[in-house]
C-alpha cells in the first residue's frame, strides 16, 4: 500500500482547526483591517521585492479558510522542517496561476498586494524542484493570506524522517535507538568467548559515541541546526 503524500495546506488547515482559531479568526483581521493605514507596496512577487507589514485586503471578501497566524505557519515548518521566508529569497519559478490569482486578488480588493511570503522546503530557496511551496501575504499583525500552492505534496514520512532535527532531545534518542540497534549487528562473542550483559552495554557505549561523533561532526561542518532555528532563516548556515 502506497502512502499519501504530505499536503502542507491540509496540515495548516488541520492545526487552525485544532486550536479553535477558525472560528473567530476574521473577528481578529476585521479588527486588524479597521486600524491598517499601511501603504501597499509592489504588484507581483519577485526576486528583489520589498517586505511589507501589511496589505489593504477588503475585509468582506476575505476566505477564513485562507487566513492564517504566523505561529501555525511556524508550527507546520518546524514540524516538516520549512523555510518561510521573503519571495525574493525563492530560487524557482512562480507558476502563471500564482501570478494569475494576485492579480485577481488585487482587482478584487483594489489594491496593489505586496511583501510575499512563500513556505517551502530549504532547497527551493537555493535552486528549482518540484516539492510544495505556498504563497502568502501579509494581513497584518502576524496574520497572512494564503494565496496559491503549487508543485508536488512533500514525501508522506518526511515529518518522520525530520523529527530528529527539532530538537537535541530528539536527536539523542534517535542517535541512541540507532546505536542500539548497530550494537545488535555485532556478532556474540567477537571480542570474548563469552557472552556477558557487560561486554553489550560496553559496545553499545561505543557505537553511540562513534555515532554521536558522526552527527556532531556533520552538523558542525555543513552549518546544520535544529527546526526551530531555521524556520524563517535566510542563511544558508543559520
Amino acid at each position: 500500500m502506497l502512502l499519501k503524500k504530505t499536503d502542507i495546506e491540509q496540515r495548516l488547515a488541520l492545526l487552525k482547526s485544532k486550536d479553535g482559531s477558525s472560528n473567530d479568526i476574521l473577528d481578529q483581521v476585521y479588527q486588524i483591517l479597521e486600524t491598517n493605514d499601511v501603504a501597499p507596496v509592489t504588484s507581483e512577487p519577485k526576486n528583489g521585492s520589498v517586505t511589507t507589514v501589511s496589505n489593504n485586503f477588503i475585509f468582506d471578501e476575505l476566505e477564513s479558510h485562507r487566513v492564517y497566524h504566523i505561529e501555525q505557519i511556524k508550527q507546520i515548518c518546524i514540524d516538516y522542517r520549512l523555510r518561510f521566508l521573503d519571495s525574493k529569497y525563492f530560487k524557482g519559478k512562480i507558476p502563471k496561476a500564482a501570478k494569475a490569482e494576485i492579480l485577481r486578488l488585487e482587482e478584487l480588493h483594489h489594491t496593489e498586494l505586496g511583501g510575499f511570503k512563500i513556505m517551502a522546503p530549504s532547497k527551493l530557496f537555493k535552486l528549482e524542484d518540484k516539492d510544495d511551496p505556498l504563497l502568502f501575504a501579509p494581513i497584518g499583525n502576524g496574520y497572512f493570506y494564503l494565496i496559491h500552492k503549487w508543485g508536488n505534496d512533500l514525501h508522506p514520512l518526511r515529518k518522520m524522517l525530520v523529527w530528529p532535527f527539532k530538537n537535541i532531545l530528539n536527536l539523542t534518542l534517535t542517535t541512541l535507538v540507532i546505536s542500539y540497534f548497530a550494537t545488535l549487528l555485532v556478532p556474540n562473542g567477537l571480542f570474548s568467548k563469552n557472552e556477558s550483559s557487560t561486554e553489550f552495554w560496553m559496545m553499545f557505549f561505543f557505537m553511540f559515541k562513534s555515532i554521536a561523533a558522526i552527527v556532531i561532526f556533520y552538523g558542525f561542518a555543513l552549518g546544520k541546526n535544529f527546526n526551530p532555528a531555521i524556520w524563517n532563516s535566510k542563511y544558508y548556515n543559520a
